[in-house]
């Protein structure tokens, strides 16, 4: 043969010298096909845009953020009436009144919420004036109305600790949620029925008033320190109300407060069960 027949070895010297210079070609100083120049403004291109992504992202939450007011949100989802809320936690308040251990939790729930309704706490809020709405719209910290656990009187748990449960004569606390802004017209109050029977009830404050100098409420941050009114509802069951499963509803009533939506059935409104048995 007049060609030389190739060595086994030098088939493959060829396409693995090929494969290495991909990666770095040791003639033209190239790295994966660029070179360090090339490299080095490609780096400089995305850092410079992907800086000027950043500036422009900052710059449009710092101009969003001052538009925004810390106390009040500019856009909310809430309605414009409250619902209400009762205490103990519970829609359902059965219990036998000789077993203390079955009404303890529920006494345990009244006596958290009027913690912070202690006289001694509430000295230090401001008098205000019954029947006016407190505007402070000119001031930036608020100042909060007195609401004294006293007022609630046989439901205050200061005359009795049990709340009225010992006795088979529970106490129910409602409240409404808090809306700032809210003003609510006229004299609002809450009224309580038992559906199907004529049960004696007592309210504290007397006739369940909500007064008016406890609005409007604006804000956890610029109201600090806000209690919201409660009305505290003593059911004066007998001995023939025992073991009866009792509906009591209760409406926020006076005002022009919503109460009646079929779609949410805690607007303005609340609904619980009762049973107590000897």
């Amino acid at each position: 043969m007049s060609k030389k027949e190739a060595k086994p070895g030098e088939e493959k010297a060829e396409p693995e010298s090929s494969w290495k210079h991909l990666i770095y070609n040791p003639n033209t100083g190239e790295f994966v096909g660029r070179t360090a120049s090339s490299w080095g403004l490609i780096l400089l291109f995305y850092l410079v845009f992907y800086g000027f992504l950043a500036g422009m992202f900052t710059l449009t939450m710092w101009a969003m953020l001052q538009t925004l007011d810390e106390n009040v949100p500019k856009y909310s989802d809430r309605v414009a009436s409250p619902g209400l809320v009762i205490r103990p936690k519970s829609m359902e308040i059965v219990y036998n009144r000789s077993d203390p251990s079955q009404y303890q939790e529920f006494v345990q729930h009244l006596e958290t919420l009027l913690q912070q309704y202690n006289d001694t706490e509430q000295v230090k809020n401001e008098l205000c004036l019954a029947g006016q709405y407190y505007e402070q719209d000119g001031s930036e910290q608020k100042k909060v109305c007195q609401f004294r656990r006293s007022s609630l009187g046989l439901c205050s748990g200061v005359q009795d600790s049990s709340f009225g449960y010992r006795e088979g004569r529970p106490c129910v606390i409602i409240k409404m949620n808090r809306i700032i802004g809210l003003k609510p017209a006229g004299d609002p109050f809450i009224n309580c029925t038992v559906k199907g029977e004529n049960l004696l009830t007592q309210y504290f404050p007397q006739e369940g008033r909500i007064d008016r100098m406890y609005f409007p409420y604006y804000g956890k941050k610029a109201h600090e320190g806000y209690v919201q009114p409660l009305v505290a509802l003593k059911l004066l069951l007998r001995k023939e109300d025992y073991s009866k499963d009792l509906t009591v509803e209760c409406r926020v009533e006076g005002s022009n407060l919503k109460n009646n939506d079929d779609r949410d059935k805690f607007l303005g409104r609340v609904t619980f069960r009762v049973l107590v048995t000897e």
